[in-house]
This record gives C-alpha cells, sequence and structure tokens, in this order.
C-alpha cells in the first residue's frame, strides 16, 4: 500500500525515517504560519483566515506531492512571492488584494497547461549540466544564509549591507548552542539529530527568555472572508498581464532550482542528469498554487526547506505527506508550533546548506565557459536573495560568454530561446526589487506609517507620514 501510495520501497526506504523527516521539514518551513498573516495585514485581510488559508494550501500542495508526485518535498505559500502579492501589486500598483489573488488564480491554471505540455520539463531539461550542479551548491548557500539571518547571526548592516550580530546573546547566542548541538548528533549518527536539535535548542530558549510559549490548543478561523475573492474586471489589462508573468516567472524558477538542488542531494537523478517523476512534482505544484489562491493566499511553491528533510533521510512521498499532516495538526495547535523561535531551525538550515554543497565538486573549473556561469549562479542566490535569479542569470551567462568564445555546438535552440526571453524578463517585467522585499523591515525601523485608500487603477496615491525616524 505504502508502495502504491507514495512510492515507498520497504528494501530502500524506512517508515520511521520518513516521518522523522517529514517532521524536521515542516519544522523549518513553519515559519510561514506566522509570517504570511503578518504580511497580509498590511492588506486589511483578516489574520486568522490567512492563517487558516496558510495552513490549508500547505496541506493540500504537500498532499499533492505525496500522492501524485511520490517525492519527499514540502509546499506552502512561498516568501518573496507573497511580499510582490502586498508590497508591489496592492500597495505598489494601487490595487486591491483581489486583483492579486486573480493573477495568482491564472498563473496557476497557467502552470497546468504548461505541464500538460511538458514545457516546464522540457525548460529543466535543457539546463547545462554543470549549471546544475551549480544550482544546488547555490541553494546551499541560500538557505545557510536564510539560516543565519534567523538567528541573528547575520544582521543588516547600512555601512556594509551585512555583518555579525551580537553572537553573545539572545537569538545568536541559542543559535550557536543549537547548531553545536545538531551538528554533534548528525555527526555522531543519531537518527532523527534534525528534529532533536529543534526541539533540544527550543527548550534551552525557555531560560533564556527566546522561546516564548504561545499555548497549545485554539480554533480554526474561518476563510470565508477571502474565499474565492476574485476580480474579473481588469483580467484583460496591461497590469495583469505583467503581474501573471512576474508570479510565472518567479515561481517557475524557483520551483525548478528547489527540485533540481534538493533531487541531486537526494540522489533522485537518472544516469542521464533527469529528476525522477518531475513532472508529476510540477503539477502538484500547479494544483497547489490554484488551490491556494482560491482558499485566498499568495502562490504555493516547493520549499528548499524541504532540503532538511532530505538531509534526515526523506527519500519518498511519505515524507511530504507527513510534512502536510503537521499543516492539518497546526489548524488546532497553531499556539504550540509557533511557539518555536526562528533560532531553533537556524541550526538546520546551516547544517543542510552545508550538505547541499556537495555537487559543487562535479563542476568542471578547469573550463571558464561552464565555471564562470556556475559560479555566477551560484553566488547571485544568497546576495540577491532569489533562487530564480540565480538561475536566469547564470543561464544569460553560459550563453553568451559561448556565443563569445564561439562554443555554439554547446548551445541549443532551447537555450538561445531561453536566454532572449530572460533578458526580455529583466527588460520589460517588473519584478519585486529588494526595496519591494524589504518594505516590511524598513517600515518597522523607520516607523512609518503607510496612509492610502485602495484604487482600482495602476496609480498608487497614497500619502507616506513619517512618524518617528531612528
Amino acid at each position: 500500500m505504502l508502495n502504491k501510495l507514495f512510492g515507498f520501497d520497504r528494501a530502500k526506504h524506512n517508515v520511521r525515517t520518513e516521518i522523522l523527516a517529514g517532521i524536521t521539514t515542516f519544522l523549518t518551513m513553519s515559519y510561514i504560519l506566522a509570517v504570511n498573516p503578518d504580511i497580509f495585514s498590511k492588506l486589511d485581510m483578516p489574520g486568522g483566515a490567512v492563517f487558516t488559508s496558510t495552513a490549508l494550501a500547505g496541506i493540500i500542495g504537500c498532499m499533492m506531492m505525496a500522492f501524485c508526485g511520490k517525492l519527499p518535498f514540502g509546499l506552502a505559500p512561498g516568501m518573496g512571492l507573497n511580499a510582490f502579492f502586498v508590497y508591489t501589486v496592492c500597495l505598489g500598483m494601487g490595487y486591491h488584494w483581489s486583483f492579486a489573488l486573480t493573477a495568482v488564480f491564472l498563473e496557476g491554471l497557467l502552470f497546468i497547461l504548461l505541464t500538460i505540455t511538458n514545457v516546464r520539463e522540457a525548460i529543466v531539461n535543457c539546463i547545462p549540466i554543470n549549471l546544475r550542479y551549480a544550482i544546488g551548491a547555490g541553494i546551499g548557500l541560500f538557505i545557510a544564509f536564510i539560516g543565519l539571518q534567523h538567528a541573528e547571526i547575520i544582521v543588516a548592516s547600512d555601512a556594509t549591507l551585512v555583518t555579525l550580530g551580537k553572537i553573545t546573546e539572545g537569538p545568536a547566542l541559542l543559535g550557536i548552542i543549537g547548531l553545536l548541538i545538531t551538528g554533534f548528533m548528525y555527526v555522531k549518527g543519531v537518527r532523527g539529530a534534525m528534529l532533536f536539535g529543534v526541539l533540544i535548542t527550543t527548550a534551552i530558549g525557555i531560560p533564556m527568555g527566546i522561546t516564548e510559549f504561545k499555548g497549545v490548543v485554539s480554533s480554526p478561523s474561518t476563510i470565508e472572508p477571502i474565499f474565492c475573492k476574485f476580480q474579473w474586471d481588469n483580467i484583460f489589462t496591461l497590469d495583469m498581464l505583467v503581474v501573471v508573468f512576474t508570479f510565472l516567472f518567479i515561481d517557475m524558477f524557483d520551483t525548478v532550482g528547489t527540485l533540481i538542488g534538493v533531487s541531486q542531494r537526494a540522489g533522485m537523478v537518472n544516469e542521464d542528469g533527469k529528476i525522477t517523476r518531475l513532472n508529476q512534482a510540477f503539477m502538484s505544484d500547479a494544483i497547489a498554487t490554484t488551490a491556494g489562491a482560491i482558499l485566498g493566499t499568495s502562490t504555493t511553491t516547493t520549499y528548499v526547506e524541504s532540503a532538511a528533510g532530505v538531509a534526515q533521510g526523506g527519500r519518498t512521498g511519505l515524507t511530504a505527506f507527513t510534512v502536510g499532516c503537521c499543516f492539518a495538526v497546526t489548524l488546532f495547535f497553531s499556539p504550540l508550533f509557533l511557539s518555536i523561535p526562528s533560532a531553533a531551525t537556524a541550526p538546520v538550515l546551516i547544517i543542510v546548506g552545508l550538505l547541499m554543497l556537495e555537487p559543487i565538486r562535479n563542476i568542471d573549473f578547469s573550463d571558464y565557459t561552464e565555471s564562470i556561469p556556475a559560479f555566477v549562479c551560484i553566488i547571485l542566490m544568497p546576495l540577491s536573495y532569489s533562487i530564480s535569479d540565480g538561475i536566469l542569470i547564470g543561464m544569460i551567462c553560459y550563453v553568451l560568454l559561448n556565443i563569445c568564445c564561439g562554443r555554439f555546438k554547446k548551445l541549443t535552440f532551447t537555450m538561445y530561446a531561453l536566454a532572449i526571453l530572460f533578458i526580455l524578463n529583466y527588460i520589460f517585467i517588473v519584478v519585486p526589487n529588494k526595496t519591494t522585499e524589504t518594505a516590511p523591515v524598513i517600515a518597522e525601523e523607520a516607523k512609518v506609517e503607510v496612509v492610502s485608500e485602495p484604487q482600482t487603477q495602476s496609480s498608487f496615491e497614497g500619502e507616506i507620514i513619517v512618524v518617528e525616524n531612528e
């Protein structure tokens, strides 16, 4: 039964390992349950409804990945995509949140169409092998950077963009303690080391005043205020076209990068370099995005934190099923799960970042037409805070460099077409820039109040009032 449902092979896989892997993945990505309601509160969307819709979108996405994809990946509404939804489409362009939900719904339908026609799989298969290795390594640096930020070991700096935080106190100290504990258990081969590391670090955070116990049980809020709230009168406008394709680009290449990187780490790649059951994974992602829009939340995508569960030994859909079950449990035990501080999950992301670097040794560094684009891809992922930007610019660099060096035989028609498309994307399509994505941080630090009324046109006529500037 497990084999039919989840692709579970008793000779290769272990039920306990798959379940522990699923719980580990959930704990590393569960921050979205707290972040999403906070971000969408800027649009006066009910926090309780957004929390419930976020959890439900995670359940649907994970169950689709478990039964259809039979792969160990967790899905939920994605970071970055939710910021673009709120700060660019709604607050920046002046549209109501129902307009943005409509764009997400249309994007999901386009994803389903592209998956049925195998376009998405063809795009993945045309990515050069060394760039695929680079994607895995880049994701490793990216999620390690996320972990360092979550623990406040790395913090923002006006002078140098980033700098070392106060590592002798607070979340940073707890993150370092958790890293030592989790690393020790992982080195000693303790089964479930990463999960136990999160739990032990959470417990240590109690006397340190970092872990804040928020309760145990709560009833789920209704999603009626945001359920199926679409705005159809603007679907044939240029703004809708731009927004839909921006969602499409970011989601597609975030998902592509995650699937390539994590699949390589899990050994789920064929001898010809193709990922097993890739199209089924794409379909799971597409259906989850469409369902999430109906439920009232932003684009649902495959989470890079799935690498934590893969590192724990997750290899089948049973891992994704466990993640989905955890999301279901949070509907009733949200205070308990939200008590886990970010500093407790950060050590797992840092260690997984190390494990994700393994494919880098397969890159041919002696051939600079291969290694330079690979390095660009690797370094841009953490520095641009975007998997998709790393892939797109790495691919552009690969094509242009090989054209300049006269190595035309290495390039295919699809590579040329993608490079042109990616260049046009950066020239003409509005993408969420760093000012947009970090808007909540800037607003919090400068204490500004944004006073505006939702507009039906593409202009934003709000007034920014500075209350107190620190």
